[in-house]
């Protein structure tokens, strides 16, 4: 707590000291303090998040033995870090007015709906909203329908598929089914895991009057790994193209310059997400795929095999993802293509797969757009409109109290998004 108010306080004197260069139009001291910003607030993240990954690759590259920190992650410093810089920056562009009020500068950073969690909520987005915000019963009751439904998805299918996961992902020889039983049980969990707390995030926000951007679009329903990130954790996507990608000069560039812009972003994405060689090569899989993509357009001219081949190396990315090390990523993915030397089926997979069905295929039919698409059919006023409101709200009810009594009975509530 102590660090995220330093972090606020040194970012509210920031924005205030920009805003008071640029009165004086003194550009250059404005863009002075904006590089010492910067460097403040990624040298807190550098010092807290990669510190000791820093050292322990030191030593292992030069034999040495120099002390490695063993610092706990701050809770939210990812999120709350990559809220600064975006103000910090917006100042400096002139594209918001310095918050006067650290009253109200605080409020913006610690809001607590989406604090450890994300979306990342960019000072722009609430700005007006911190001194002029209403709350009426139908917004109130949509932020209540939008929690309740992110608390079902998180508790009743992340939770539940995330045991498969662990289980496959835990076992010293699993078979080729239970591998990929395992890497989709660990694809739905941590959508479901993150959309899920990006759903309670906006639905408290709403309940306060605020209104937070969307996180996730559907995006398992995706026809190519560029459409797959303009849906997924579009937060952190538009993040990195507004203050890194377009100021590197993004696609209105040359083949080797874009290749190169494209590398810098998916990089620095990877690093992101953790201290962890894993992330780096999660980052580089998927700055390939990108670079392909742009650069031959093949995946406009696949059609429905576009669906398979994008799910097919999300799968592989989200087993990269979920490994300790690149050397376990290896061998799992190796598994997964029959190269392992591991039985093909075993009653293993059998068994889970009849346990959690249920939980596995709710994942995948909510993976995709079905109640979005009906109610999108049935006619506003119509009598069938307000009996699938009333339907659809008590089904969701009595869910939620499901969700509820599995929370309380069951200790297994991993939160994915935490390590991040």
């Amino acid at each position: 707590i102590v660090l995220l108010l330093i972090s606020v306080l040194m970012n509210y004197l920031f924005g205030l000291g920009i805003g008071g260069c640029q009165k004086r139009e003194k550009a250059g001291g404005a863009k002075f303090i904006m590089t010492v910003s910067l460097i403040f607030n990624i040298g807190l993240l550098g010092v807290f998040k990669y510190s000791g990954f820093i050292m322990e690759n030191i030593n292992a590259l030069f034999s040495s033995s120099l002390p490695v920190p063993d610092i706990r992650l701050p809770i939210g410093i990812s999120f709350y870090t990559f809220q600064t810089i975006s103000y910090i920056i917006d100042c400096h562009w002139e594209k918001v007015k310095p918050q006067r009020s650290f009253k109200d500068f605080l409020l913006f950073i610690t809001l607590f709906p989406q604090l450890i969690a994300g979306p990342i909520v960019r000072y722009r987005t609430v700005a007006e909203q911190i001194n002029s915000r209403s709350v009426d019963f139908d917004s109130f009751s949509n932020g209540v329908y939008r929690f309740m439904t992110g608390f079902c998805k998180k508790v009743l299918i992340a939770n539940n598929v995330a045991s498969v996961a662990d289980i496959a992902f835990d076992a010293e020889a699993p078979s080729v089914a239970l591998a990929w039983l395992g890497a989709l049980a660990y694809t739905l969990q941590i959508f479901f895991d993150f959309s899920g707390y990006s759903d309670m995030a906006i639905g408290l926000g709403k309940m306060f009057g605020f209104t937070f951007l969307e996180n996730f679009d559907y995006p398992y329903t995706s026809k190519s790994i560029t459409e797959f990130w303009r849906r997924w954790h579009i937060s952190l996507g538009t993040w990195f193209r507004d203050y890194v990608y377009i100021p590197l000069g993004g696609s209105r560039v040359s083949k080797p310059r874009l290749v190169l812009n494209l590398f810098a972003v998916w990089m620095l994405t990877g690093i992101w997400h953790g201290a962890n060689w894993t992330f780096f090569l999660w980052g580089f899989m998927y700055f390939v795929l990108l670079t392909v993509e742009k650069l031959t357009g093949f995946n406009k001219k696949i059609g429905f095999l576009g669906h398979i081949y994008t799910l097919f190396f999300v799968i592989i990315g989200w087993v990269i993802f979920r490994s300790d090390s690149i050397g376990s990523a290896f061998v799992y993915l190796k598994t997964m293509l029959g190269l392992g030397g591991s039985a093909l089926i075993d009653g293993k997979a059998a068994m889970y797969l009849s346990y959690y069905k249920v939980y596995l295929a709710a994942g995948v039919l909510c993976s995709f757009p079905i109640i979005n698409k009906l109610r999108e059919k049935i006619k506003p006023g119509e009598k069938l409109s307000k009996a699938f409101s009333v339907i659809s709200g008590v089904i969701l009810l009595a869910l939620f109290i499901i969700a509820v009594s599995f929370a309380v009975k069951k200790a297994y509530n991993p939160f994915i998004y935490f390590n991040f």
